[in-house]
């Protein structure tokens, strides 16, 4: 199945590195030794020698898909949104650095790697992570939701948009059944 090349990217392959330049920038993908590809008819055909090694076939989908997000991303970008939830949560980005107000005692300061672009929405709720490398997009975006992960019992944190927290019911239900129980003997 090939690598289908937009018009405003462009593609190449030397020495086992497959290299993609667009307008949201540049990336490269060192390919495994038993993959092999080629820039052919606007599209990236890659192939692997099945019968060398048993594990081939993995590598093979695994290359192929790197490659695809590399072409979709220096072409249309990736993004990622997380939702601040609590109160007095709130976010604020100054550059590269994203500060965070987390409910601690001290503002939460993160810093984003090179390549990938943090934004907040009007309310401060709303953290978007962007980027060419989705693989770095998504990493970005678990290290900010490492800062304070969805909590079961209120349902604060930091959680990916569209996330559903599944809460637990706290002491004070548990223990309202049992003492109605214990008060009726």
């Amino acid at each position: 199945m090939p690598v289908v090349i937009p018009s405003s990217v462009q593609v190449s392959v030397a020495d086992g590195v497959v290299t993609a330049k667009g307008p949201k920038g540049q990336l490269q993908e060192k390919l495994h030794p038993l993959v092999r590809a080629e820039v052919k008819d606007g599209k990236v055909w890659l192939s692997a020698d099945l019968a060398a090694a048993r594990e081939a076939s993995a590598v093979y989908g695994m290359s192929r898909a790197r490659v695809n997000n590399m072409v979709r991303g220096v072409n249309e970008g990736f993004s990622r949104v997380l939702d601040v939830v609590g109160l007095g949560f709130r976010a604020e980005v100054a550059g590269p650095k994203l500060t965070l107000s987390l409910g601690k005692s001290h503002p939460v300061i993160f810093t984003a790697s090179p390549g990938v672009t943090l934004s907040v929405d009007a309310k401060k709720t709303q953290v978007t992570v962007s980027g060419a490398d989705k693989m770095q997009v998504g990493e970005t975006a678990a290290k900010i939701r490492e800062l304070r992960k969805p909590e079961p019992y209120k349902g604060t944190g930091i959680r990916y948009h569209g996330e559903h927290v599944r809460k637990k019911a706290g002491k004070t239900a548990a223990g309202a059944g049992a003492a109605a129980g214990g008060a009726k003997k």
